[in-house]
Order: C-alpha cells, then sequence, then structure tokens
C-alpha cells in the first residue's frame, strides 16, 4: 500500500481519512484520532487515543472537532506568559477563537507537547488541518513575478515549486516550479465533476494528490518536482499580543529604546523592544505635534487597517509626551533612502517594478477602505527584510502640525508636500483617493531616479504655477517608456481619469508577462 491507499479506497490521495499509512514505508509518527491521519515526528496522539483505535462518532460531531485542528505554518516564540511556542509543522487544537470575526489570536493548545501546554497563538501562523493552506508548497496569495523572485533565490535547486491561486482564472492555481535555469509556470485546472489536471490525459481527486504524483514522474513537466520552495516573509501577528489587539495603550516601561534610526520634523524613530520579547519601531512625536484626542481617534482607524504591505500599528503610548507609536519594524529604513544608498547599482528596472507593485498592493486596499494616505512619497515607504516594502505613515498628516520639513511649504496656512501633491488638492483641499494616485505617479518618479527630488530647482509655488499651465516632469534617463505612461496617466488633471491603485497593481503585476504558462495533453506551453 506504501503511501497510497488503493486497498480501502480505491484512490491515489495520499494519507486520506479512511486509510493507514504504511508504517513499513513511512517512517512518520501516524495515528488515527477522529477519523484524521497526523502524520508529524512532533505530534503525540491525544490522550486516550491509540494507533489502531479510531473513535466512532457521529458525522457531525467528527466534522466539528476535525474543524479544531490546525497545523502551524511557521515557527513562533511566545511574546508573553500567555503566549504559546509551537514550530512549523506542530499539530495544534484551538480551544476557542476561530469563531469570533475577525479576531487575530486564538486560545489553543499544543498535541505536541507531553504536557499539553495552552496559550494564544497568531491565527495568521496556522491554517487548517489536512487543508490545502496546510501544504509547505501552497502560497495563496502570491503573484506570477512573486512567485519567479522566491524560485530564483540562491541556492534554490531544480525542481524546487510552489503552488498559488491563478491570477487570470478565478478557482484554478499555478504552479511554478525552477527546472534548473528558468521558472516555468503551469496553470491547474479544474473539470466540472471537480478533478484536477495539468495535463487531461491525467487527473486528480485534490491538488495534493497531483503534487504527489509529480513528485514521483515528471510526465511532461519541464523538470519532476523536488523540494517545496522556502516560505521566506513570515507574517506579522495581529498587534503584539492577545492583550493589545483591543487594549493598545500600552505601558512605556514595557518598551526599551535601542537605536536611533532616524529623525524628522516629528521627531525621532527608535528600533526598539517590547516586552524584552519583541522587536519594535518606535516612533517617538515632539509635543506638540498633535493633539492627543485626534491621534486617538485616528490611531483607532489605522489600527483596523490590516494588509501585507501597509506597517501594522501595534500600539501607543500617549498619556504623556513624548508620544510613541508602536510599528512593527523594518529594518533598511525609508525606500528614500535605500534607493538613494543604492543609486543604480543592484536596482534595476524589474526591481523597481516590484517595488511599485507592493506600494500599488498596499494602496489598493487603502482605496478599497475609502481610506486616503494624503501623504504618500518614498520616505513614507519602508523597507524590510526580502526587498519587502510597506506603506507607512498613512493618516498622520491629517492631524499633524507641520512646521518646517523640507518636504512640506505654506499652502493656505497650512504645510503640505507640494511636489508630490495633486493640484486639487492644493488649490481646493479635495482629498481623495485620485489625489493618493497623483502622489503615486511623483513616487514611481522617485523610485525609477533612485530618489531623486522630483521637480528638482523648482519652488512649490513654481510648481504650482506650472502644474495649471499642463507641465508635467519629463520622462527620466533610462526609464522605461511605459512606466513613464503610467506616471504621466497618474498625473492627468481630471482625477476621474487618473487609474484606480487596483488597476496600478494589476499593471505592475503583468508588466514583464505576456500569458500564463500552461501545457495540456502532454505539450508545454511558454
Amino acid at each position: 500500500m506504501g503511501n497510497y491507499c488503493q486497498k480501502h479506497c480505491g484512490t491515489l490521495q495520499p494519507y486520506v481519512p479512511c486509510c493507514y499509512p504504511s508504517t513499513s514505508e513511512d517512517k512518520r509518527t501516524s495515528y488515527i484520532a477522529d477519523s484524521i491521519v497526523i502524520s508529524n515526528p512532533m505530534v503525540q496522539p491525544p490522550v486516550n487515543l491509540q494507533p489502531s483505535q479510531p473513535v466512532a462518532r457521529a458525522p457531525a460531531q467528527r466534522a466539528s472537532l476535525s474543524s479544531k485542528f490546525y497545523v502551524a505554518l511557521y515557527d513562533y516564540q511566545a511574546r508573553t506568559t500567555e503566549d504559546l511556542s509551537f514550530k512549523a509543522g506542530e499539530l495544534l487544537e484551538v480551544i476557542n477563537g476561530e469563531d469570533t470575526q475577525h479576531s487575530g489570536w486564538w486560545h489553543a493548545r499544543a498535541l505536541g507537547s507531553a504536557h499539553r501546554k495552552e496559550g494564544y497563538i497568531p491565527s495568521n501562523f496556522v491554517a487548517p488541518f489536512k487543508s490545502i493552506e496546510a501544504e509547505p508548497w501552497f502560497f495563496r496569495d502570491l503573484k506570477r513575478m512573486d512567485a519567479e523572485k522566491q524560485l530564483l533565490y540562491p541556492g534554490v535547486e531544480a525542481g524546487a515549486f510552489l503552488i498559488r491561486d491563478s491570477e487570470t482564472q478565478r478557482g484554478d492555481y499555478s504552479l511554478s516550479v525552477f527546472d534548473g535555469t528558468s521558472v516555468k509556470h503551469y496553470r491547474i485546472k479544474r473539470l466540472d465533476t471537480g478533478e484536477y489536471f495539468v495535463a487531461r490525459k491525467k487527473t486528480f481527486l485534490d491538488v495534493t494528490a497531483l503534487v504527489e504524483y509529480y513528485k514521483r514522474y515528471q510526465d511532461g513537466l519541464c523538470v519532476r518536482l523536488g523540494q517545496p520552495c522556502e516560505k521566506k516573509e513570515v507574517p506579522e501577528p495581529f498587534g503584539l499580543s492577545y492583550k493589545t489587539q483591543d487594549e493598545w495603550e500600552i505601558d512605556r516601561n514595557s518598551l526599551r529604546l535601542l537605536k536611533k534610526l532616524g529623525s524628522g520634523q516629528f521627531g525621532d524613530v527608535w528600533e526598539g523592544m517590547w516586552n524584552n520579547t519583541t522587536p519594535v519601531a518606535i516612533k517617538t512625536l515632539k509635543p506638540g505635534s498633535m493633539e492627543r484626542k485626534d491621534f486617538l481617534r485616528e490611531a483607532q482607524i489605522m489600527k483596523k487597517l490590516r494588509h501585507p504591505k501597509l506597517i501594522q500599528l501595534y500600539a501607543v503610548c500617549s498619556l504623556e509626551d513624548p508620544i510613541y507609536i508602536i510599528t512593527e519594524l523594518m529594518r533598511h529604513g525609508s525606500l528614500q533612502q535605500y534607493l538613494q544608498n543604492d543609486g543604480g547599482e543592484s536596482i534595476k528596472v524589474q526591481q523597481q517594478v516590484d517595488m511599485a507593485a507592493q506600494v500599488a498592493a498596499g494602496m489598493a486596499y487603502l482605496e478599497s477602505q475609502n481610506y486616503v494616505h494624503r501623504d504618500l512619497a518614498a520616505r513614507n515607504v519602508l523597507v524590510g527584510e526580502h526587498n519587502v516594502y510597506k506603506v507607512a505613515d498613512f493618516g498622520l498628516t491629517r492631524i499633524l502640525k507641520v512646521e518646517n520639513e523640507n518636504a512640506y511649504e505654506p499652502v493656505a496656512d497650512k504645510k503640505l508636500p507640494i511636489k508630490w501633491t495633486a493640484p486639487e488638492a492644493l488649490q481646493f483641499n479635495k482629498f481623495s483617493v485620485k489625489s493618493d494616485i497623483w502622489s503615486f505617479g511623483v513616487l514611481l518618479y522617485e523610485i525609477v531616479t533612485y530618489g531623486k527630488m522630483p521637480y528638482v530647482g523648482l519652488t512649490g509655488a513654481q510648481v504650482l504655477q506650472k502644474l495649471e499651465k499642463g507641465y508635467r516632469m519629463p520622462r527620466p534617463p533610462n526609464c522605461p517608456l511605459e512606466l513613464y505612461q503610467i506616471m504621466l496617466d497618474c498625473w492627468k488633471k481630471s482625477p476621474e481619469e487618473r487609474p484606480t491603485f487596483e488597476t496600478l497593481r494589476w499593471q505592475f503585476d503583468d508588466f514583464f508577462e505576456q500569458n500564463e504558462s500552461y501545457f495540456d495533453s502532454n505539450t508545454f506551453v511558454g
């Protein structure tokens, strides 16, 4: 029987619920609990459940119990005494919280622990047991360009692969595999009867069975599947801990300021540590920079905005000056500094498009929430590990009292970043998603010029006068015409004629590709 069940159910699914894996061919610890086969060396059987003694339950009870089991996708080290540490691959039983809408933390029990330890876990670090999300090779929202970046990482061997949602066909998947030289993409389609296939001549009951087959046989692929691609980008938990997801005014004595990362008009930014466990960024605001009540009102909104391409607001210390804003830490600083330090040595067009795509993705989420940034610029985009770019400082400009930073000049008794601000916002104070689109065009100019000041040599007043006459910045040297056209689209005089961030996101995602490759009838295309 080996790793497949043909005797009991006649399928080729690996470890289907009705089957017992072969102990002679599979050295992993396996047992049956409530019709769930658990295969993990870290996991021990729950009390009163032995390897060959499945418990009979009514189907409804069994489904309810099964739904509480989750697999850890990443390692997690407890941040507080109430948290539960675990390793990727461990099995966890969720006790409470999974039915709570938008809950970022669940109360769970570690089944791999001899003492059945319990505590809170970040819900975005786990996936339902035996679901496709729990597979190490599944990257749900990964884009084609990002898949290639993952698979072309130094040290990746031929056969490395991942599966992601298809960008062009809802309900289908895409298989991306490294053949030793380049990345090939295949579409995994689904028949009306439910079976999955890459080549129509060979169909499978589920995607896991498809993967297991192509690990054993090349059968028309460019290479036999090998090891899954490593998931390098670990998500951020929702907030610092279970408690801070709602009670986010924290004791400033729980923070240690370790290293100053920069200074600005509003205060300093520090690398710090919370609770002696968690690296964070701490923005210390100068006294008088904002009204506390205005800040708390805005921060309440900002904390609910959660997206992988937005800097997450963790907590605040607002009871005394200076006000602290605690966010996730991005170790490489601002995109403006990052671009200026590189100056074109290693950052090429493909990386520039990737930067723009990630920023556009974060802004598309703000757009979907009807939220306006008001100060989108390279200085307000931060750079993390593995070329991750996130939008920061959204919402702060409407409450900060700007006095004299170079980027901000007086307009109608306010300080605004004139060179990044749309004409209708400067003249009539009409800020909208479309004015953010204008700012994105200027940000794109910063990206392709490696952080140069836009409208160089012109004052804010001169820029405003020239814009009213239809002036637009010329195409920078070495800037692809397609990128410059996107800038011009963002700078259209009528806000209604400018694209949406969702449109921009798709433009950048598709920038280098023609059609997603797939093969059928054993024929590879693309």
